[in-house]
């Protein structure tokens, strides 16, 4: 008997302190994207909680009427602030999703005042990453990242559990021995330190293989980078006619993708789509995410994609420069592509943002990922600036060596082909190197 099983719905309320150095717009803005990341875990948030205090509570980060108002709604009770919902058993919540980085206690007592998982942004950006991850390297550094994550709070989590958190001694049943927090602790040290040795291995191996790509194909390479969900994965599939991964959900991939430019170009350029960024992103996941940044780091051009149609994208824009600062790619050539441009608005509202956007960055790019024409424009952008070192040449092959014809279409762009009796002749632009190497190539068979 076939059974159907429905997939039952998962519901999270989003809670935040503001700050009074947190400006109103920063703090929705920080608030739109936990929901975001909320959609990518597959919860639906069916509420907020915010509360303006100088400081986070240090017992459960919300002060006393927010907590009371945060547990008379998941016990569906009317409230003095507000009549909660329509219909007030519609909702089984499954979590509360905090904007912040929270302790193991004030997480605890937060739980005991919702009866539901509580999951700071931290852990919700974690559990992304660690269900995204595929290659091994990407899995490696979602583990470490986890691991670093869990050891600080291993100490604050073993006071809460009393002393039993301590173990006897098996040595004649003297001395206190290791704690079970401390043996937990070194575990962890252990495993990252494993990890890290993996690491390091696998990058060797990658370095190893891109200076054997690049010797061999005459590597030119971009990477694209921006902001989580600001259309990188589009784009890159519109500039290479590759099926990836496009989905509408924050780190819906991890793994570096990799394709050539398509048409193919001279030279021939390799397009790489890197992680998103996002704003306080934990500096623990940037460095254990370094190297899934290194295909931005190898580049020679760098395609800084923004979201046109998101009204915050100077914030963007701050977050993407300051990652590249931290990795020290700030320093290869970019061109910024405002990306998105069809969902402002109508035809007057994207000409009048276009027309802003050209006047504050004089060097972008404003376009559509769906627009063929706009995309065959950034890709000849991109192989002007490749481009730009070649070198025109004329070279000559007698009719006796015509079986090396394929070299020079394979080495070069030919601008112009023409013959008389003793065999053809090509004009072509091409990397000096690549002139070079077919020079003396066909003076040996002259």
């Amino acid at each position: 008997m076939q059974r159907e099983v429905e997939e039952k719905s998962r519901y999270a309320v989003v809670a935040a302190v503001q700050l009074p150095s947190v400006s109103d717009s920063e703090f929705e803005a920080s608030l739109n994207e936990l929901r975001e990341l909320a959609k990518t875990l597959g919860y639906e948030v069916v509420r907020t909680f915010v509360q303006k205090r100088s400081s986070f509570d240090t017992t459960a980060y919300f002060g006393a009427g927010k907590l009371q108002e945060i547990r008379s709604f998941m016990n569906n009770e009317p409230t003095e602030f507000e009549e909660i919902v329509a219909n007030p058993h519609s909702w089984d919540i499954d979590a509360i999703l905090v904007d912040h980085e929270i302790s193991p206690s004030q997480a605890r007592n937060l739980e005991k005042e919702a009866g539901c998982e509580v999951m700071d942004r931290t852990m919700v950006i974690l559990e992304i990453f660690h269900r995204n991850a595929r290659s091994r390297a990407a899995r490696a550094q979602v583990e470490i990242a986890r691991l670093g994550y869990m050891a600080p709070r291993l100490r604050e989590a073993a006071k809460l559990a009393g002393p039993q958190g301590r173990q006897r001694s098996g040595v004649g049943g003297r001395g206190g021995g290791e704690s079970h927090t401390e043996l937990d602790r070194r575990k962890i040290r252990d495993r990252i330190a494993e990890l890290q040795q993996e690491i390091v291995a696998m990058d060797v191996e990658r370095k190893t293989q891109r200076a054997r790509r690049q010797e061999r194909q005459g590597f030119a390479g971009v990477a694209l980078v921006g902001y989580t969900n600001a259309g990188k994965s589009t784009l890159m599939r519109a500039l290479t006619g590759s099926e990836v991964l496009v989905a509408n959900k924050l780190f819906a991939t991890l793994d570096t993708t990799v394709r050539a430019l398509h048409p193919e170009s001279v030279p021939r350029v390799l397009v790489s789509d890197t992680v998103g960024f996002i704003k306080n992103l934990p500096h623990g996941l940037v460095a254990s995410f370094k190297s899934t940044l290194e295909e931005a780091l190898d580049a020679s051009l760098l395609l800084h994609i923004i979201d046109a149609s998101d009204p915050g994208f100077e914030r963007q824009l701050e977050v993407t420069d300051g990652v590249l600062e931290e990795i020290g790619a700030n320093v290869i050539p970019r061109i910024r592509v405002f990306n998105k441009i069809d969902h402002v608005g109508d035809a007057t509202a994207q000409a009048e943002r276009e027309a802003a956007l050209r006047t504050q960055y004089p060097d972008c790019v404003v376009m559509s990922a769906r627009r063929p024409d706009e995309v065959a424009k950034l890709r000849q952008t991109i192989v002007a600036f490749f481009q730009r070192d070649l070198v025109e040449a004329e070279l000559f092959l007698p009719w006796s060596a015509q079986q090396l014809r394929g070299e020079i279409y394979a080495s070069c762009q030919v601008l112009e082909e023409y013959s008389d009796n003793e065999g053809a002749f090509f004009r072509v632009r091409g990397e000096p190197s690549a002139v070079k190497n077919l020079r003396e190539q066909f003076s040996q068979v002259l």
